[in-house]
């Protein structure tokens, strides 16, 4: 699994370039950012509504998947505007070690 985000971002990046009626991702940026936004909220929503059944003894799987589809879709709207994980990793690392309240605070400031 070691550098996944790295192989998915090279075939996104790939895609892109792609005929929109032979790939799903050269479709989406073809439609544009609206489009990108619709999937990513889709995603998210049904991400949100899998944990909410695996809470009360529903799929984990499901929730895996869902997630799974949340992540793809957020990295082609990363795409999309010219960013990777890449970008979002260093954020977290920068992130790492603090405490939540302290750096929502830092950005309240």
């Amino acid at each position: 699994m070691d550098n996944i985000l790295d192989k998915l971002q090279a075939v996104l990046e790939e895609r892109r370039q792609a005929s929109p009626d032979s790939s799903y991702v050269a479709s989406l940026h073809a439609a544009g950012m609206d489009k990108i936004l619709k999937k990513v909220g889709e995603e998210s929503a049904e991400t949100l509504i899998a944990a909410k059944v695996a809470e009360f003894g529903g799929s984990l799987d499901d929730v895996v998947y869902e997630t799974a589809d949340l992540w793809f879709h957020s990295l082609v709207m990363l795409s999309h505007l010219g960013l990777s994980h890449k970008e979002v990793l260093l954020e977290l690392e920068r992130r790492f070690g603090l405490s939540g309240i302290d750096e929502k605070a830092s950005r309240d400031a």
